[in-house]
């Protein structure tokens, strides 16, 4: 059988599946941790790469390869192709202003939203080529070309045998390019830093870029929600919630949107056509924060947070422990409101953080409907999707039809089914896994609605310019 294999160099860890190239399955598998910070050596993500790889069974027989990698994130290369510096990540704020600053030499935020789809904030790629400008310009002075993670990483599996390239989806995070048109905004890049940069060609969804040193083609690779929506076989009329470091929720559509409050980026994505999607930098690590906090472990947590009522007597959770992406709050603080004598109990506080992370992107969804037409169902997938309280108060925060897909590799099986795509020339149509689904009834539509006007409203009053 044919095999192809995918990469998920994400913010934590490289993983690799090997796929059978026709159906799908997975027949093998690899990992290997990615250092913390959230400023890293793009060397350290090619490192893991080898040490996952290390094993030559592994890639035994792969007529095709390619990377889904973290989006956004900054790697600078001077003329020689050489890094000039660690990367920074998408969940590194220290461009927040930045990104206002360009926000405001532009024109506004409709201005960036009609140019590129998207409003700059502090993960955009394009506010940390300012960052670099104004805080680093003899490092910005040496930056001939900005790469991002996945590019760098297919330039290096083929050991820089051909120029980099990027891919339309990806490109389109990064704020200077224009996926409607396919083309890059130069004039953008210029008001990042100056000049133009020779930007990494953009190349066909499912073009063979180049090869490996043992002879597999090399797709062109794409972001990882990109990816992650190839690996979910996302169709018109469904929403992916995934539930990791991070938190996103995406729709396919075949326009892009220009929604000018920055809540949904008009991402293009892996196939030619569209992936508007919200984001939040606060996922699973809320939950944990807390379980430590409660001084109980995750299975504890889990039976807490179940054990209490849809709403949590009243306490309600803004997870902002991490600063805010979407909406654009980069020095926010999680705050835990509503608090009595009766409600304190390790129960609601459980739940209610759950309600709180669900709801931040229960409220991406609600502005996803509005931009792109009718949502039918919830897909949940990531890493905290496992968790069987996030499953049971899930309908009564989206109030829609909620499906589980069993724990699979979706960003890194995305890229495989991207290398099968090059390698045949046909998409292939592979089955995702799906665990389960599950109809809100009317009392968890109800709660949903209610717990919305109450976390909507809190929201407006502790960060008033969200209101606007």
């Amino acid at each position: 059988m044919p095999l192809v294999a995918g990469v998920d160099s994400s913010t934590q860890s490289v993983k690799l599946v090997v796929c059978d190239a026709d159906t799908g399955a997975v027949v093998r598998t690899a990992r290997a941790p990615h250092p913390d910070g959230t400023e890293v050596s793009a060397q350290a993500w090619l490192d893991a790469y080898r040490d996952a790889t290390a094993d030559p069974a592994l890639l035994e027989g792969v007529d095709a390869i390619a990377v889904g990698g973290q989006q956004h994130g900054m790697v600078t290369l001077d003329e020689d192709g050489e890094l000039v510096r660690d990367a920074l990540l998408w969940n590194d704020n220290r461009s927040g202003q930045d990104a206002v600053d360009l926000i405001d030499e532009l024109g506004g935020a409709k201005a960036w939203a009609d140019a590129t789809g998207s409003v700059p904030v502090a993960s955009m790629t394009v506010a940390k080529i300012r960052w670099l400008a104004r805080a680093e310009p003899d490092n910005a002075s040496r930056t001939r070309t900005v790469v991002l993670p996945h590019d760098w990483l297919t330039w290096q599996l083929g050991e820089r045998s051909f120029a980099p390239v990027t891919d339309r989806g990806d490109a389109s995070g990064t704020l200077y390019f224009d996926a409607t048109a396919n083309e890059y905004r130069q004039e953008l890049v210029r008001l990042a830093i100056g000049r133009d940069l020779d930007l990494p060609r953009v190349a066909a969804p499912n073009e063979v870029v180049g090869e490996t040193p043992w002879g597999a083609a090399i797709a062109p690779g794409t972001g990882d929600n990109m990816a992650a929506a190839l690996g979910m076989g996302l169709r018109p009329g469904e929403a992916v919630v995934s539930l990791g470091t991070s938190g996103t929720a995406y729709v396919r559509s075949d326009r892009q949107t220009h929604e000018s409050t920055g809540t949904v980026a008009g991402f293009a994505d892996a196939t030619g056509a569209f992936l508007p999607l919200v984001c939040t930098l606060n996922g699973a690590r809320n939950l944990v924060a807390t379980a430590e906090l409660l001084g109980v472990d995750l299975a504890e947590f889990d039976r807490l947070a179940q054990s209490a009522p849809p709403g949590s007597e009243g306490v309600s959770y803004l997870p902002y422990l991490e600063g805010e992406r979407t909406p654009a709050l980069p020095d926010a603080t999680g705050q835990l409101l509503g608090l009595t004598l009766k409600n304190l109990t390790p129960a609601n506080v459980a739940r209610a953080t759950i309600e709180g992370v669900l709801w931040s992107l229960a409220y991406g969804v609600g502005v996803l409907r509005q931009e792109t037409g009718g949502i039918g169902r919830i897909t949940l997938t990531g890493g905290a999707a496992q968790s069987a309280a996030v499953r049971a108060i899930a309908p009564a925060v989206f109030g829609l039809p909620i499906a589980f897909t069993e724990p699979f590799e979706s960003v890194a099986v995305g890229a495989a089914r991207q290398a099968a795509w090059a390698l045949t020339g046909e998409l292939p149509d592979w089955q995702v896994p799906v665990l389960g689904q599950h109809e809100p009834n009317g009392s968890e539509t109800t709660a949903a609605r209610d717990l919305n006007d109450r976390y909507v409203e809190l929201l407006h009053q502790h960060f008033p310019q969200t209101a606007s």
